[in-house]
Order: structure tokens, then sequence, then C-alpha cells
């Protein structure tokens, strides 16, 4: 595999991150809808990574299959009017994978919330790569299957002073809401690791917590894997790019869950600024607008950071940006109708 033979870099290497919310309502549909070319967001979806051209592409909000049928098909419709991406990867999410136990303590087995990561079917709404550069497949390091407990300073919910949920469901309750992947891309002579990921949003749950406790821990977790707790981790060309689902400052969540990861030594953040200048979309906006990422119905939740593309500190940022165009531009609505989340990317300069 270490010999793949990847395209020489004339220009600053493009990585973005981009939560496309392509999840379908059951399995197959969304392979129906790429084959029929009809669908106006996978239209709209297809015309943003045109318009944005990454290098190499971490998507989320994409149905997974065996096979990686519907993922080759929609690289094949990206690819009508936009880049060629020969090499795509995905591997099994955590999403509506049956636990077998009643994580959600509502007395009842198999339901979304009993899944392994919340969704209807059995991979529903997954993550998946696109790249112009070789994947070193071999060397793909998956902790998607991690319990959450094994965590170093797990902070499992609690309910009433006991365990929730309780300690045989926990013996199961995997980390990833999504997926956790450290996937090497051949960039030069020297494999670049993708680190990427897919939190769980830090609401939707009762007073025990449990999904902003699963957040905190699956950024914690990025931490955790560069101290070494996880096996081998990379100490230089590295990027972290994916879904937080978690804001520095506005909305809801565990702040220093991503406040800490902001400011940890090893990584850097060009901060991605949309272009067109501020938007206050609600009066008690604390953090700077331009840098938004999604925009949720206000006044609650409202525009907020939620997506990251974080290189390693050795790697030069030539640019970075959120592609939110400003109103008027013909673009905007594509954007609307494409996702409520921007796609995020950051130019970076690799030997």
């Amino acid at each position: 595999m270490l010999g793949l033979t990847a395209p020489a870099l004339a220009e600053p290497l493009r990585i973005a991150t981009f939560h496309t919310e392509l999840e379908r309502d059951g399995p197959g549909l969304l392979l129906r809808d790429i084959l029929k070319g009809e669908d106006a967001q996978l239209i709209a979806v297809r015309q943003v990574i045109a318009a944005t051209d990454p290098d190499i592409l971490v998507l989320q909000g994409v149905d997974y299959d065996h096979g990686l049928v519907t993922l080759n098909a929609l690289r094949d419709w990206v690819a009508l009017d936009g880049p060629d991406y020969p090499h795509v990867f995905a591997r099994a999410p955590n999403t509506g994978l049956d636990s077998g136990v009643d994580l959600d303590g509502d007395g009842r087995l198999g339901g979304p919330r009993d899944a392994q990561g919340y969704g209807t079917f059995f991979g529903q709404g997954g993550m998946a790569i696109l790249s112009r550069y070789p994947i070193v497949e071999d060397q793909v390091q998956d902790f998607t299957t991690l319990l959450w407990r094994d965590v170093p300073d797990a902070l499992l919910p609690t309910m009433n002073g006991q365990p929730f949920p309780p300690p045989e469901a926990q013996a199961v309750q995997r980390l990833s809401s999504v997926a956790h992947w450290v996937v090497p891309v051949r960039v030069g002579e020297m494999p670049l690791h993708l680190m990427s990921f897919h939190a769980s949003p830090p609401v939707f749950d009762g007073p025990e917590d449990r999904n902003g406790r699963r957040n905190h821990d699956e950024l914690r977790f990025w931490q955790s894997y560069l101290d070494g707790g996880f096996g081998p981790a990379p100490d230089s060309r590295f990027v972290l790019a994916g879904v937080g689902n978690l804001d520095p400052v506005d909305g809801e969540g565990i702040k220093p869950a991503i406040t800490d990861l902001l400011a940890d030594p090893r990584l850097q953040d060009p901060q991605p600024m949309r272009p067109d200048g501020p938007l206050v979309d609600t009066p008690d906006q604390l953090g700077d607008p331009r840098l938004d990422t999604a925009a949720w119905p206000g006044p609650v939740p409202g525009h907020l950071r939620v997506s990251y593309v974080l290189p390693s500190v050795d790697l030069r940022v030539e640019a970075a940006g959120v592609y939110w165009p400003a109103a008027g531009d013909a673009m905007a609505a594509v954007a609307e109708a494409a996702s409520r989340h921007r796609l995020v990317w950051v130019d970076l300069e690799v030997e």
C-alpha cells in the first residue's frame, strides 16, 4: 500500500469537512435518489463541493451500506460537474446499530435511542472520505467500537446517584455516536493522518445529561489519543476534521471539551470564517458570528460553530474559510438547500 502514487502538489492542499445531512428515512433511499438524479438537495450538495473543490473531503450525514455502493454512486454524482475523487473510504458506523440493551432507560428495547448511535436503521447518517490522494487502508485506526467506559476519566452519566444506563448497559455502550477514525492519506512521501469524527449533539436528553457527557468524551478522546492512550499516534502531519457539535461559547454543552481541544498546543485553529462579515442571529450571541458553521432556526439554537478543521502545528496554513455565500449571491440559496451545515475548508502547504 505504501507504494501508491500520489498526485504532485502544485498548489496548497485543501482539506474540508461537510455535514451534508443526506441521510434518508430508510436503507437504500439515498442510493435511489442519487441514481434518479433529480433530488434538489443532492444537486445543491454537488454544487457546493464543485464550488469549493477540496482535495480531501470528510463527509457526515451519508448513509452507509456494505460494499460502499451508495458512497461510490455519490462520488460519481459529484464528479458530474465537480472534482473527481478516485479514492473513497468508509467503515460501518455506530448509527442505528442495535445494542441489545435499554440504553435510554425507557423500559423498552430496540428503539433508535437504544442503538449504539442514534439511527432508525443501521448505517443511517454515517461518515465517509473522498480523496484525490491514495488512502492507506491497511494502516487505518478505527476506534468506533471503543467502549465509552474505557475512555480515561470518562464522564459517564448518573441518575439519582446511580449509573445511567445501568452497569450492564454501560458494558456494551460505545463511545462514538457515529465513528472515530485515523486515516493515513498518502500526500507526498509521508502520509498525512486524517483524524475524523462526528460527535453526538449535547442535547435531546434528560437531567442525566447523557448526550452532553458523551459529546464531551467524544471530543476529549482526541487529546487522549494524541497522548498515546490508545496506541501509536502521529506527532506531526495530522489534521483533525469533523463535526464536534459544540460551540466554544454559544449554545449548550460542556464547553471545556472544545475549548481545551482548540487550545491544545499540538493543534492550530485557523479560525475559518464566512466571507460576508458578521451576522448576529440572536441578541445573546457571544462568539464571533463569522466563525459559525451551521444555521439552525433561531433563536435557539440559531447559528453555531460546530464543524472543525484543525491541522497539527507543523503544517503551514495558507488560507481557511466557511463556505457561506453572502446574501444576494446566487450560491447563497444553493448552500442553504444543501444543508443547515456549511462546508469548512483549510488550505495547507504540505511538502
